[in-house]
């Protein structure tokens, strides 16, 4: 398929770090966001990130213009017309169904509906959507305009076509795809649920999440695993164990967290809020 324009919907964090990277990479992208607050918000983010990276002399003036140029935000569903769409919204199946057959209404019937769910079984929403064939998982990793993994998700009904298709945009997008089955956390989120779950066992058995994080940088991870999840949002990555843990029938070497459910209930959900299990309030 000719990708003439991308269309993302959602401009939370991930949803405007994904318009920015496939604006980088040369696409028309739509940003579709029902709130015109979080739409400007978003607006903005780019706008400083851009910036930054000319001030650092990653872009030109002139690139930077470009990129600018290629990106549209609209909050109105009718003038989201694309080839491909990338759904960053709440992590909820519904949402996600009643978005893509909306947007199937007004769509060509080969357009591609990639979910960026990092916890929700693709197949599940696939299923519920005009022709399933088409749908599939494309997960980005925060911050979308960095980490360079993206996990394309097959489900029992996607097509070799609209994996080609996902596959040669992530590509584009200069990421790294991995092909993988529609599986409870699919890969990364899967293998790293111990790693988190674990280290809230120790802080919960009177650990200092300080030392816990300062031991495993030492041994030569970049964040340890709660700057990592503060970096991630606390909201996400609970959202994430609760699911996986659902998925795999409870297995009590899964059980989500009380500390982390607490940072969540709380709103201390990391960076984002400027708290989470550290302070970030003097850095905004």
């Amino acid at each position: 398929m000719t990708i003439n324009t991308l269309c993302v919907c959602g401009a939370g964090t991930m949803g405007s770090g994904i318009a920015q990277t496939a604006a980088q990479a040369g696409f028309f992208t739509l940003l579709y966001e029902l709130s015109p607050a979080v739409l400007d918000k978003a607006k903005q983010a780019i706008e400083k990130n851009l910036q930054i990276l000319a001030e650092k002399g990653k872009i030109t003036a002139g690139e930077k213009d470009k990129i600018t140029e290629r990106i549209q935000f609209t909050n109105d569903i009718q003038t989201c017309l694309a080839d491909v769409f990338i759904e960053a919204i709440a992590e909820k199946t519904e949402a996600k169904v009643t978005l893509f057959n909306q947007l199937a209404e007004i769509n060509h019937s080969e357009c591609v509906f990639a979910s960026n769910t990092s916890s929700l079984p693709v197949t599940k929403i696939a299923g519920q959507v005009q022709r399933p064939e088409r749908v599939i998982g494309m997960h980005f990793f925060n911050p979308a305009t960095i980490m360079k993994l993206v996990e394309v998700v097959n489900t029992p009904h996607t097509n070799k076509a609209t994996t080609k298709t996902v596959v040669e945009l992530a590509k584009a997008m200069g990421k790294v795809p991995v092909i993988c089955k529609d599986a409870p956390g699919f890969i990364v989120n899967r293998v790293a649920r111990p790693f988190y779950i674990e280290s809230l066992r120790l802080a919960e058995e009177g650990t200092a999440i300080e030392k816990i994080d300062a031991l495993i940088e030492a041994s030569g991870f970049k964040l340890g695993p709660f700057r990592l999840m503060d970096l991630i949002g606390n909201d996400v990555n609970y959202t994430v164990s609760c699911s996986v843990y659902e998925q795999m029938n409870k297995p009590e070497r899964l059980r989500p967290s009380r500390i982390q459910e607490q940072k969540v209930k709380e709103g201390k959900l990391g960076k984002k809020t400027g708290e989470g299990y550290y302070s970030y309030r003097e850095l905004s």
